[in-house]
């Protein structure tokens, strides 16, 4: 089962790959800014972020714009990847209707694209590191993992959401307010050390643990100092594909009756 899975992944990459470039071109088709805006966007969030929160949060941290910047890239990723990849199987209901092609390559594609994008804002980060100061070592390596885990976690949820949002349409809206909850639990422009006992609220969020990994490469930290932190996303974020890919192919035939 698994290799005919691999051996008609092989057989429509080249349709992936096409899929992705026409996301991105689509993506700032009528931008006048272009790719640009990818590195501008995050920065000028940042700025904005800094100067409202730098004052309550960040005072004594001189890093504190790093800080918001590796919260509000990853977070940002998994935002727009999900919402592209629930919308991707009625975007192509068209082509859906016509030609027989693997259903999944929508909401792949959709999460790749976005990845490529999110890929390319990261030289935001690497500039901002060297400005304020937070130069990497050899821990910066592992950012691998968490960056890792994103990719599966976002592609996961992405499916669950591209199979439930063909037979329930207010989804988006939904989703769009669990989206808002999700970025306050994830402590992009503030610590959670400083919130006591409330902390365990951002225990039960994989995206967060994603978010703090990823932080402690960045600043040149050992992330395994905590293994719960890297193995609870990670775990998360595998199982969240395997209900994903379940879900969507227990239900992809029934797609057609409902685009």
């Amino acid at each position: 089962m698994l290799k005919k899975q691999l051996k008609t992944f092989k057989k429509y990459r080249f349709l992936l790959r096409e899929l992705v470039k026409k996301g991105i071109k689509l993506k700032y088709r009528r931008s006048y800014l272009g790719i640009l805006w990818t590195l501008l966007e995050p920065l000028l969030t940042t700025c904005v972020l800094t100067i409202v929160f730098g004052t309550f949060f960040g005072k004594d941290d001189k890093t504190f714009p790093v800080y918001i910047l590796t919260g509000r890239l990853l977070y940002s990723f998994f935002s727009t990847g999900t919402k592209s990849a629930m919308k991707s199987i009625r975007q192509h209901a068209g082509m859906i209707k016509k030609v027989y092609v693997p259903k999944y390559i929508y909401p792949l594609s959709s999460v790749l694209f976005n990845f490529v994008i999110f890929a390319i804002s990261l030289i935001v980060l690497v500039g901002a590191t060297l400005v304020f100061g937070v130069y990497p070592n050899l821990w910066v390596l592992t950012a691998i993992l968490p960056l890792t885990m994103l990719l599966l976690l976002t592609f996961g949820a992405g499916m669950i959401l591209s199979t439930l949002s063909v037979f329930f349409r207010d989804l988006e809206y939904l989703w769009d307010v669990a989206l808002m909850l999700i970025m306050y639990t994830c402590a992009i422009f503030y610590k959670v050390e400083k919130l006591g006992t409330y902390q365990w609220v951002f225990k039960i969020n994989p995206l967060f643990a994603i978010i703090k990994d990823f932080r402690a490469a960045v600043y040149g930290q050992n992330m395994f100092h905590e293994p719960a932190w890297v193995i609870m996303p990670a775990v998360l974020s595998v199982l969240s594909v395997l209900v994903g890919v379940l879900m969507f192919k227990k239900n992809q035939d029934k797609f057609i009756l409902h685009i």
